[in-house]
């Protein structure tokens, strides 16, 4: 029976501020601790059905959280379910004020709504939705290996037992199963963190890949040093991650053509239009990888434009993931929509086969808010694509959302 879709009017759209302290768990990258985790989740109803949205990284939720309640949400009450038509004209809106970060994340988290809503309503899983799945499993590397340090203190962290706690952490995702893993550099000097590259390798063996995040830690020079040093050791590192501030361009690429390490990069980049700066340019595309965060770039209609755009260049996408379950699950169908980059009739492992990153980190809301849905590592190193229930397949637990919602006066 063909479903009206015009019988179903946007009717709410609420927001929840969530946050679970880690205590002793705190962890840093190179530009920051990490003392709790956070999220921005957006819940998009119409009838008696409602999608689930994610809204932003890890950055203060409140002012996204804002920018949805106060000037977003009001233009799509009573509009019809039409994530792709709704995310542009929510654009067009906030052109001449919102191109990056705020607003492009809150209308990215009521886009992922949008398509939970929309599967729930025609009874279809997003990837379908978004042309079809070629996989229903994704293959993962782990992201871990923060520095371990619960002071408030950077400076006083202890770079032996860092080091040491760094190849106990990439040993046991090696016990896990994982054939990936990425790791943190940037906090230290070079020298400290190709020690760390080191002990990471020892412990992972040359079989399992190794990509390294310096979170824009480096100048360009800096960032050069250290390829040299990893290059001529054979670390074999997979790829070199965000080496300098995501503003440099024309670094990106001095590094890129200097070096036989793929750069990767994207996580602090907005819309396809960000992604157009990133790829196009007189001296070529600035990344080899492009990363893309669903719940801040854009959400899945940007998304999957993103993925055209960068597809003509010949630049693979990853998407970086880090929030709640929710994100996680938009990413896992996204994902599963991608073809093999470049087409093969048999994908390989972080060469061709489209993959996803799964943090590692201490995570209550990515481990405990969801009421039907775990994301365990399978034999063969990957994440199931939610595909139990319409939509993302993931309910969201209504204690849990309790338990972690923080009340902010907006």
């Amino acid at each position: 029976m063909a479903v009206n879709l015009g019988n179903y009017k946007i009717e709410k759209v609420e927001v929840f501020i969530l946050k679970a302290g880690l205590g002793k768990q705190k962890f840093w990258s190179s530009q920051a601790s990490f003392p709790e985790r956070n999220s921005l989740l957006v819940k998009v109803t119409a009838g008696e059905l409602y999608g689930w949205g994610e809204a932003g990284q890890y950055g203060p939720p409140e002012p996204v959280a804002a920018a949805i309640k106060h000037n977003l949400a009001p233009r799509i009450i009573g509009r019809q379910v039409q994530p792709t038509r709704i995310y542009e004209e929510l654009y067009a809106f906030s052109r001449d004020f919102g191109q990056r970060g705020t607003y492009v994340e809150g209308i990215s988290g009521i886009d992922i709504a949008l398509w939970d809503l929309l599967g729930k309503i025609t009874n279809v899983p997003v990837c379908e939705l978004l042309g079809g799945a070629f996989r229903e499993e994704i293959k993962v590397y782990a992201t871990g290996c923060y520095y371990r340090h619960d002071d408030d203190n950077a400076s006083t962290i202890n770079v032996g037992e860092s080091i040491e706690a760094c190849s106990r952490e990439a040993a046991s995702f090696k016990e896990a199963g994982f054939r990936g893993v990425k790791i943190k550099i940037g906090l230290l000097s070079i020298q400290d963190d190709l020690k760390r590259c080191r002990a990471v390798r020892s412990a992972l063996g040359m079989d399992l890949a190794l990509m390294v995040d310096a979170n824009h830690a480096y100048s360009v020079p800096t960032a050069l040093r250290f390829l040299s040093e990893v290059e001529k050791e054979g670390l074999n590192v997979v790829w070199f991650e965000e080496p300098v501030i995501p503003e440099d361009l024309e670094g990106y690429r001095t590094i890129r053509s200097k070096s036989r390490t793929p750069i990767s990069g994207g996580e602090c980049s907005f819309t396809r239009f960000g992604f157009r700066d990133l790829l196009c340019g007189s001296g070529g595309p600035c990344v080899d990888i492009a990363q893309p965060d669903i719940a801040a770039s854009g959400g899945l209609s940007e998304f999957m434009k993103i993925c055209a755009l960068a597809s003509s260049f010949g630049v693979q996408v990853i998407p970086h993931v880090w929030g709640s379950g929710v994100g996680l699950a938009a990413g896992l169908h996204a994902v599963a929509t991608l073809p093999p980059s470049p087409f093969t009739a048999c994908p390989q492992y972080l060469e061709n086969e489209p993959v996803i990153e799964f943090d590692r980190n201490p995570n209550p809301l990515r481990d405990e808010l969801l009421s039907n849905w775990k994301f365990k590592l399978t034999d063969t190193g990957s994440l199931k694509v939610p595909l139990s229930s319409p939509g993302l397949g993931i309910e969201v637990d209504e204690a849990m959302l309790k338990k972690f919602e923080v009340t902010v006066d907006l």
